[in-house]
């Protein structure tokens, strides 16, 4: 399902996109996970009154010292997930529980309505995790949600340990879908403040900001990784023991491109669909995995047959930083 790119298209395609990739559905009963009648919402700052914020780590990365680096996310630790790898696609499951794999995971929300959905986050703290705006505010509405949850390093509906699953008490976010729809789109972020360090024992990812013209020179060099609405396919043979269902794995695409920026977006051919909003785009730099930008939205054309997918340049968090 590699996606058609249109080349050379001016900045009011862009402003016509729509932000999607939020996967609504139900929540998985065996994570024994139970939504109360009354949350507590987490507490909600726009990036203009924000005070005293730090991320630990300042964009470094962290990786703890029981978890082994690896770039094959398909290999797993249990023999539970050693199946063959899947070739009618370019992605893979990730199964595996080792770094920088251990830092992505499904964010898990519940709107104002009551309605369930999930996006894609990575931890880039101790206790914070990067996705987009759109996850945690709706666009249409405007409305926040009122419960956010971290599972990280989600594989087949579970977790290493359900005591890690978090809660968040705290959004950052760039934009409440107020604002222009071009700033809408290059302010499409946030960042979720965890009620634990769970990093400290998943580890976290760092982050890059380079300019367009180094990551566009890298083609097929980027890796992709979203908690896609539409993978894994059951339907297929070789999924089967996926018994969780679409969604609850993270699908992994290795060798995609950052393609051109126009109007302060970025451009990417990476594979995406509902549920991998939020999920970062990772380029190894010194045989480190940083985050070099953030997939939020595709844009069809009229006639639906050619896609262009959408990304966060990631120097906000530079200026957040004081870098």
């Amino acid at each position: 399902m590699k996606n058609k790119l249109i080349s050379k298209q001016s900045i009011a395609l862009f402003i016509a996109a729509t932000i999607s990739g939020i996967t609504l559905n139900t929540w998985w009963n065996a994570n024994a996970q139970t939504t109360p009648t009354k949350p507590t919402p987490p507490k909600y700052t726009k990036l203009q009154d924000v005070k005293n914020f730090s991320i630990k780590g300042n964009g470094k990365a962290f990786q703890p010292r029981n978890l082994q680096q690896t770039n094959q996310p398909d290999k797993a630790d249990d023999q539970e997930f050693k199946r063959g790898v899947i070739g009618w696609d370019d992605r893979v499951p990730m199964l595996s529980r080792q770094y920088p794999w251990s830092a992505i995971g499904r964010v898990q929300g519940l709107t104002t309505k009551g309605e369930e959905y999930h996006c894609t986050g990575t931890l880039i703290s101790e206790d914070v995790v990067l996705t987009n705006s759109h996850c945690v505010i709706d666009p249409e509405t405007h409305q926040a949600s009122q419960k956010i949850l971290f599972l990280p390093n989600l594989i087949n509906g579970k977790v290493a340990d359900e005591s890690d699953i978090a809660q968040v008490q705290n959004v950052i976010y760039g934009t409440d879908f107020t604002k222009t729809k071009l700033e809408n789109q290059t302010d499409d972020w946030a960042l979720l403040k965890l009620n634990k360090p769970i990093g400290l024992k998943y580890g976290y990812l760092g982050w890059k900001s380079l300019p367009s013209s180094t990551l566009t020179k890298n083609r097929n060099k980027y890796i992709f990784v979203g908690y896609s609405g539409d993978f894994p396919n059951t339907d297929k043979e070789k999924y089967r023991f996926f018994t969780a269902g679409k969604g609850w794995t993270a699908s992994v695409q290795q060798g995609c491109s950052i393609v051109g920026e126009e109007g302060n977006v970025l451009l990417h051919d990476c594979d995406t669909t509902g549920g991998s909003s939020g999920g970062a785009i990772i380029g190894v730099i010194g045989n480190q995995p940083y985050i070099i930008g953030l997939n939020n939205a595709e844009y069809k054309t009229r006639d639906g047959k050619a896609i262009i997918n959408l990304g966060v340049k990631i120097d906000f968090l530079d200026k957040l930083v004081g870098k």
